[in-house]
């Protein structure tokens, strides 16, 4: 569920002036919000949320939350609409005054921080009552646990796979596409010799550029962190040699990547948007990506009726990067009421209207890619509930080191390794400090 540059720039023009005009985070006639005299109290519950109103899905969503506020008279859902990069700066900035709203969509790359700033409400009573608990994937709520303590819910889920042209392997002689590291670089000048086209896409900037990296480390057995308890961490490349040597590894494969020919050499500087377009533009024949791209099909119909769906290719052992892409509930003296709206979005009823593809119930995905993404979900990892800012900005920094100041591999990996463990020690979390 990505937003185009265009999309974000509409949010922030158009709907950051409703919320510095809007609501606090007040519930029922605190707020002002309550019915008539003759009407018992009604909950204005203030809700952020991400999605593009142009779209069908933003369209349904809208639309289903039409459908909760006319069912329910004691409870109301007044929606903002904001970009993910404009509700982190402002969220921070309300749950630091103490006036978040209720409940917002959210990346998990923000699970620790928010976490850390005691703003999420102890979910585990309403969960552990929930009949429909079960239907969740187990690994998308122990990625959202912390300390036994249920802390946010599922809104959907990115899981990544292998998207390839059928077509363009096939011309350039390959029935199946790479199941490892070193079968894709073995492919990758073959394919670009017999079809002019490059083999493989990659994010090397911006938000994806840490989430493919920590598939990459993962696939390689290399732990971003080690949890050494009591909410403390540590990076250990430095002092354990077998996960700095897998970590330089890693490096290496991008190395590769560039020298065998197997991505665009100006894939060094591409965000996720120039990632997805040129895929769907069939500029170039695989990339590890979700299952949003299905919905991109009208920009190259023709194009896009070859693609199918695998396993990531991996180094040493499968990994796919599962994004969890939270529903955060704040702290509140009306918690019930928000998790009344909470369990809504949730519902089997919802998600299978609003996420066939990537619901993160298992009884409300439809459809082929829904599907074979979703036979991937066992595979997934995740970041580990850190205050994420400063370690993936440092992610994002190390690909730049490595593939446009051309550092090499050993001395990213421990760079890299000491920046993390900084931004540990500046946000409190690092072990022994």
């Amino acid at each position: 569920m990505k937003l185009t540059k265009a999309w974000k720039l509409t949010i922030v023009a158009g709907v950051v002036l409703s919320l510095l005009a809007g609501c606090s985070s007040g519930s029922s006639s605190s707020n002002g919000a309550s019915s008539s005299s003759n009407e018992s109290a009604v909950t204005t519950l203030n809700f952020w949320a991400a999605l593009d109103p142009s779209t069908d899905q933003g369209k349904e969503i809208q639309q289903q939350i039409t459908q909760f506020n006319n069912e329910h008279k004691d409870v109301q859902v007044n929606m903002q609409v904001i970009s993910y990069d404009v509700m982190h700066q402002k969220l921070i900035a309300a749950v630091t005054a103490g006036d978040a709203p209720d409940m917002t969509w959210g990346l998990g790359e923000w699970f620790g921080e928010l976490n850390q700033m005691d703003a999420l409400a102890d979910l585990t009573p309403y969960v552990d009552k929930w009949t429909d608990k079960d239907k969740l994937y187990p690994n998308i709520m122990q990625g959202l646990t912390i300390d036994g303590k249920v802390k946010a819910l599922p809104n959907y889920i990115g899981i990544r796979a292998l998207l390839y042209h059928d077509n363009l392997l096939k011309q350039a002689g390959y029935n199946a596409p790479p199941k490892t590291w070193d079968e894709l670089l073995k492919m990758g000048p073959v394919i670009k010799q017999k079809t002019g086209k490059y083999a493989f896409g990659i994010s090397a900037s911006g938000v994806r550029s840490s989430q493919e990296l920590m598939t990459y480390l993962a696939q390689n057995d290399v732990q971003l962190v080690k949890d050494e308890g009591g909410g403390k961490y540590k990076n250990t490349w430095q002092e354990d040699s077998d996960q700095m040597k897998k970590a330089t590894q890693v490096f290496q494969f991008y190395k590769d990547l560039l020298s065998s020919n197997t991505i665009d050499p100006n894939g060094k500087t591409w965000g996720w948007e120039e990632e997805d377009q040129n895929f769907v533009l069939a500029q170039y024949a695989m990339v590890v990506n979700g299952s949003w791209i299905e919905g991109r099909t009208n920009e190259n119909p023709e194009g896009m009726k070859d693609v199918k769906i695998a396993p990531p290719p991996y180094g040493s052992k499968p990994a796919t990067f599962l994004e969890i892409a939270p529903l955060y509930l704040y702290k509140s003296d009306h918690l019930d009421k928000t998790w009344e709206f909470a369990s809504f979005l949730m519902s089997k009823e919802y998600q299978s209207k609003v996420n066939p593809s990537s619901a993160p119930r298992s009884d409300a995905i439809t459809g082929a890619w829904g599907k074979q993404f979703m036979e991937l979900t066992s595979q997934g990892v995740n970041f580990p509930p850190i205050s994420l800012g400063g370690i993936t900005q440092a992610m994002q920094d190390s690909l730049a080191r490595l593939m446009l100041q051309n550092d090499s591999p050993e001395a990213v990996a421990a760079w890299l390794g000491q920046a993390i463990n900084d931004s540990l020690k500046a946000s409190g979390q690092l072990s022994g400090s």
